[in-house]
């Protein structure tokens, strides 16, 4: 699938605020490998830092003198997937995903656990009532660990296990109470 009206090249940077600029460069450096590439001093005192994540695609944090503090279970995941409760207000970023290689899973999980960061179960997305299987098995999609950053920031590593498929679009999306539009129906082909 193309997109028609943008020739969109994938992600360019995603944009978070930190509480300690030096924190923060040593978490994503030192723990998760990603080289610093760009620095700037914006008006107030404040820092623009940018990370490589590989492909092109960057991890840019902001570092404001008067920032609000955060704000877990409102703007941020107050805990892990499979462990807490993972739901944020509207217009808030949940979590921020990392694609690795699926033969590196394993290997990853032990490596962030043996620099100290905490990770939680792993899970593996099937299309079951659960949406989780405690087990790999031909019906996983992606398999995903969770972690945080030093500020709270949810993130995630995630292998995909194959090619996603038209079938794989199987729900109608629901309005603001929770239900299912006549329009959205009648516009899925659905009834």
């Amino acid at each position: 699938m193309t997109n028609t009206e943008f020739e969109l090249g994938g992600l360019c940077h995603v944009a978070l605020v930190c509480e300690d600029m030096e924190r923060t460069v040593d978490f994503y450096t030192n723990v998760l490998g990603m080289k610093l590439v760009k620095t700037v001093a914006i008006p107030n005192g404040g820092q623009h830092f940018f990370f490589d994540m590989g492909c092109e695609q960057y991890l840019a944090f902001f570092w404001f003198r008067d920032a609000p503090k955060k704000a877990p279970g409102v703007a941020s995941a107050a805990g892990l997937p499979g462990v807490g409760d993972i739901s944020t207000a509207h217009a808030s970023m949940n979590h921020l995903s990392f694609k690795i290689p699926l033969e590196k899973f394993d290997e990853y999980k032990a490596k962030l656990e043996a620099k100290g960061v905490r990770t939680g179960p792993v899970l593996n997305h099937d299309d079951s009532e659960r949406g989780v299987a405690a087990e790999y098995h031909d019906g996983v999609y992606v398999r995903s660990m969770y972690f945080f950053d030093p500020d709270g920031v949810l993130l995630e590593f995630a292998a995909w296990t194959r090619e996603l498929r038209e079938d794989d679009v199987a729900h109608l999306p629901v309005n603001k109470e929770g239900i299912v539009s006549t329009v959205a129906a009648g516009a899925a082909g659905h009834e």
